[in-house]
């Protein structure tokens, strides 16, 4: 099956699509039509199903690490490499009660200083309680696109963005969800259950 592109994504593919046809010799229509289809295998955003109930994971990447704040609540963090789907998602049904956008720098998303970078914090109202979602900008990503704003209602698994070219997104749980992800762990996006009730 072909995957559909995220969205906002067709015209500025399509418009590398051009190249191939616009340059002269072989090797240059080699070069531009290798890039185009690059691009569009980035931009790539697959259809995905929940592998079972609970919290899902917002992007695809490998899980960082997981460490509580000092109020408890558990962090995901996950890294996204350039052949990851960018497309993040809504990890459950939630409202959007606030977006912060931080300007900042670009280092490695898997660096230390990462938390330094470029970021758009997503505060979410959901059954189990205040979410924090955060994504952040990579060494070569230069723009966090959102596709929802505040007072928007979000379902589970739905697109809600996208990161270009390398990053990393993190989700702060709810009080009384526990983490079922672990470090080294591979994700997909909508698909992969990251976190339950404690009470289940």
């Amino acid at each position: 099956m072909r995957a559909p592109l995220a969205r906002g994504t067709p015209r500025f593919v399509g418009a590398l699509w051009l190249g191939p046809l616009l340059v002269r010799g072989r090797w240059a229509r080699f070069g531009t039509a290798a890039l185009a289809a690059g691009v569009t295998w980035f931009f790539r955003d697959p259809p995905r199903s929940p592998d079972g109930d609970g919290l899902l994971a917002a992007a695809d990447g490998v899980v960082q690490w997981v460490r509580p704040d000092e109020t408890g609540r558990a962090t995901i963090s996950t890294y996204l490499n350039l052949l990851d789907v960018h497309v993040t998602r809504a990890p459950c049904d939630a409202v959007v009660i606030g977006q912060t956008y931080s300007r900042g720098r670009h280092h490695r998303a898997s660096s230390r200083s990462a938390h330094l970078n470029e970021r758009m914090e997503w505060q979410l109202a959901t059954e189990h309680g205040d979410l924090v979602l955060t994504q952040y900008a990579g060494t070569v990503a230069r723009r966090i696109v959102t596709y929802k704003k505040t007072g928007d209602r979000l379902q589970r698994g739905e697109p809600i963005g996208l990161i270009r070219f390398g990053s990393r997104v993190d989700i702060t749980l709810p009080d009384g969800l526990l983490p079922t992800a672990s470090a080294g762990q591979r994700m997909y996006g909508g698909a992969t259950v990251v976190a339950r009730s404690g009470s289940t």
